[in-house]
């Protein structure tokens, strides 16, 4: 259904972007920076404060701060308590400012609630980052099936692949709802890049100096998905244990999920290894440059998948699917799962065979091209009738080989 809508002479459109985990600040960030830059739109930031201290630590990365905060009062950490206080509260703020537009982005119940108070008062949604699908609703959990909501609400389906979009359009969404813009998360992570990154902890500092030296190989490890936890996530960490004992020239560093399950198991494992370094959650900024300075990288992460291939840097996927289907199709990442056997030999064969870890680095990044958020604003300046003709979207085929480095 064409939700496009006719200026208003003399108002500038404001346009929510809701942001309640760092994902989703990370990627909203270029967003923010574009609409502000075009003029057109007025962007208002809105933290739901579903993780408010790494959503302020992650705008800081880009000199952003929230411009509406919320607060929720999280007692049994719940999904139910959670998505009502989050619509409640939302709802509440835009019967006071209603946006013109809300923005959303990705799979979270803060995209959810967004979605859903966004639809209910009749403002057209915008989801970025539309259209993944795992085609599995127990992985990743809940956010599967939170995707695929949103995707009901959403006037337009912001695709960050060619893939995603053929998702869309086999689930019955119109084609001239949906715009391939690639992934914002190319965006942010070229711009953290590009300045020299400040490290909290000397030792991590120390670590990638000596990667980036090539004084040894750095092996980046993170794993915080909700399914993992317990005996899954025990299995890679015994995992990472027999890799450093086994490849004596590489440094793992490893950042501990907060959960005090996970890192009483991540210490109890990994913390008497010399060569593991364990961090709190890191910055975004240091994240980037780990990741840059890195020779592997075993993940459970999203993002990461998103974000190694601008660096060349081959990603084990610690998961048993991945709705980022697209870095295994281009040959970048390769689905090993939990299986301790199976991380060992595959990360083995990768550092010791310079050949097989060239064969995965991919031929420029099949997620985006850095240009996202510039089309994300053209796509919803068309959206609010500022703009007669739909942006350009991102092909694949016109990347640009990129080999270790932005």
């Amino acid at each position: 259904m064409d939700q496009r809508r006719s200026p208003v002479p003399g108002h500038r459109p404001v346009v929510w972007l809701v942001v309640g985990t760092r994902p989703e600040a990370i990627k909203l960030a270029p967003v923010a920076d574009a609409l502000a830059e075009g003029g057109r739109m007025r962007p208002v930031v809105v933290a739901t404060g579903q993780h408010p201290e790494m959503v302020g630590q992650a705008l800081a990365a880009f000199g952003r701060t929230a411009d509406a905060g919320l607060t929720v009062d999280r007692r049994n950490g719940g999904q139910p308590e959670l998505l009502a206080q989050l619509i409640t509260a939302l709802d509440g703020l835009a019967a006071q400012s209603p946006p013109d537009a809300v923005l959303v982005q990705g799979d979270t119940t803060t995209t959810l609630a967004g979605a859903l108070t966004a639809f209910w008062r009749r403002i057209p949604v915008v989801h970025l980052e539309a259209g993944l699908r795992s085609f599995d609703m127990a992985a990743p959990f809940p956010e599967e099936l939170n995707r695929r909501m949103v995707t009901q609400a959403a006037a337009l389906h912001l695709a960050p692949t060619p893939e995603a979009a053929g998702n869309l359009r086999r689930e019955g969404v119109s084609g001239d709802d949906i715009l391939v813009t690639g992934n914002t998360s190319v965006d942010a992570i070229r711009a953290v890049t590009e300045r020299a990154p400040t490290f909290a902890d000397g030792a991590l500092a120390e670590v990638v100096e000596d990667a980036t030296a090539g004084r040894h190989r750095l092996v980046l490890v993170t794993a915080h998905r909700r399914e993992s936890w317990g005996e899954p996530l025990r299995e890679v960490l015994r995992a990472v244990a027999e890799l450093v004992t086994r490849h004596p020239g590489i440094r793992v560093v490893l950042p501990a999920h907060p959960n005090p399950e996970v890192r009483r198991l991540v210490h109890d494992t990994l913390g008497t290894e010399d060569r593991v370094l364990i961090t709190e959650p890191l910055a975004y900024e240091e994240l980037a440059a780990v990741l840059a300075a890195s020779t592997l990288v075993l993940s459970d992460s999203g993002g990461i998948q998103e974000e190694a291939p601008t660096f060349g840097v081959p990603v084990l996927v610690l998961r048993e699917v991945t709705e980022r289907a697209e870095a295994v199709h281009a040959g970048c990442a390769r689905l090993v799962g939990t299986d301790r056997e199976l991380i060992v030999a595959t990360a083995s064969e990768l550092l010791v065979d310079p050949a097989a870890r060239v064969a995965m680095m991919s031929r420029g990044n099949p997620f985006g091209d850095g240009a996202a958020a510039r089309r994300t604003e053209q796509a919803v300046a068309r959206l609010l009738g500022l703009a007669a003709a739909a942006p350009d979207q991102f092909r694949v085929a016109d990347l640009a080989t990129v080999s270790g480095g932005v």
